[in-house]
């Protein structure tokens, strides 16, 4: 004998349904028609003929030893089941309905026996099915060691989640998650040998850095590769971090005229001038550089209620554009002559957590691009970043009471 079939602790088959699933005491999916319990060549095999297949499982029980088989599910009529029992090793059987659309028979064991085979075999010219099981002989600790109900998706709860339990969190520290765009397959916008992905990956890391050393943040990347990270992803990452502020860094290249200088973008249905539209039909875009296909997946149910909270975070999000476009002016001199913009940006959608899209620069300006590429005007940049979020964060916490909660 296999150790598999030794260590057998469940066999189920299913069977095509012919008809919905009803309860016991409206009537059964097959009809219970014959059947016996005998000892045979050693072992001990139970046959039951039923008038159709239907799913099934069978497994051992401890405290007191015994056989059984599930159904889904068998009328049993007014047959005696003791009376089926020729075996010297079955000391009782009985079966009956167990719970809502399942049978149960349970053969109590007078001694330990592991199931050896379990088959169910159909009839081609009436669609009869048998179900034979047979046990053998085996010791108290095998059976002991093979017993328990197995588990299964039709019948248990699945088995809990792994979840990563979040850090207690420190009411006096915010959490940031810098985004930066782009990465992988996507290397957003190039210019020289320069990727966006690249460069913003770079100063993300920077900003990080410039973030943590200030005190009281936490600051998570969205990437920390360059790899590609679809928009809803990146979404999703801010949520599970349990974000107060989201931040996405860009450094986009114009096809056509010229931009210089930082500015911030914050979500709105309606962007604030043609070129804002355009840039984020572009960045919406991205996600189909890995095949993926976003378009139906609104509910307008959810798009009602993420829209209703988001009145109330609008305000939040805009007070914190402003407040890093005045920290990048103090500290580098210059800003976009229209540094504060609104546009539909997909990243910008989570509905809880303040969001503001930063355009560091642009690529396609040559004294952007220079800057951009000198650690030194970076860290600049970085520290007024980090300045104009220190000032959202007491003036944020000095609003607080007012806020509907």
């Amino acid at each position: 004998m296999s150790g598999f079939l030794k260590r057998i602790v469940a066999f189920v088959l299913c069977a095509v349904l012919a008809g919905p699933v009803l309860s016991q005491d409206l009537g059964a999916l097959a009809r219970f028609e014959a059947g016996n319990v005998r000892d045979r060549w050693g072992a001990t095999e139970l046959r039951l003929e039923i008038s159709q297949g239907v799913p099934w499982r069978v497994f051992t029980l401890t405290n007191p030893n015994r056989l059984v088989m599930d159904f889904r599910e068998v009328q049993w009529g007014e047959v005696d089941p003791n009376s089926l029992n020729a075996s010297d090793r079955i000391s009782s059987v009985r079966m009956g309905a167990y719970r809502p659309g399942w049978s149960r028979l349970v053969a109590d064991l007078a001694e330990p026996m592991s199931v050896q085979t379990a088959e169910l075999a159909t009839d081609a010219s009436d669609g009869g099915a048998t179900i034979t099981v047979r046990l053998q002989r085996t010791d108290q600790a095998d059976f002991d060691l093979t017993a328990g109900a197995p588990r299964d998706p039709r019948w248990d709860l699945p088995a809990p989640a792994l979840v990563d339990t979040m850090p207690p969190r420190d009411p006096n520290r915010v959490r940031i998650v810098l985004d930066p765009g782009h990465g992988g397959i996507d290397p957003g916008a190039e210019r020289d040998g320069i990727t966006e992905a690249n460069l913003m990956l770079t100063f993300g890391r920077e900003l990080q850095d410039v973030l943590r050393r200030a005190g009281g943040f936490d600051v998570i990347l969205t990437r920390d590769g360059d790899y590609f990270v679809s928009l809803e992803a990146r979404v999703a990452a801010a949520r599970d971090a349990g974000a107060d502020l989201f931040i996405s860094l860009h450094a986009d290249a114009l096809a056509e005229g010229e931009a210089r200088g930082a500015a911030v973008y914050v979500l709105s249905d309606d962007a604030s001038d043609a070129a804002s539209a355009a840039l984020a039909e572009r960045h919406n875009r991205d996600d189909l550089l890995a095949g993926l296909d976003l378009s139906q997946s609104d509910d307008r149910v959810a798009n009602v209620l993420m829209s209703l909270a988001r009145l109330d975070n609008a305000p939040r999000s805009e007070a914190l554009a402003k407040h890093i476009l005045e920290g990048i002016r103090n500290a580098v001199g210059r800003v976009h002559k229209r540094p504060l913009r609104s546009a539909g940006f997909s990243v910008l959608k989570a509905a809880d957590i303040p969001s503001v899209l930063l355009e560091v620069g642009f690529l396609s300006t040559e004294e952007d691009l220079k800057n951009l590429s000198d650690p030194i005007w970076r860290q600049g940049m970085a520290a007024g970043i980090r300045d104009g979020i220190i000032a959202w964060r007491d003036e944020d916490r000095a609003l607080a009471p007012l806020r509907r909660n």
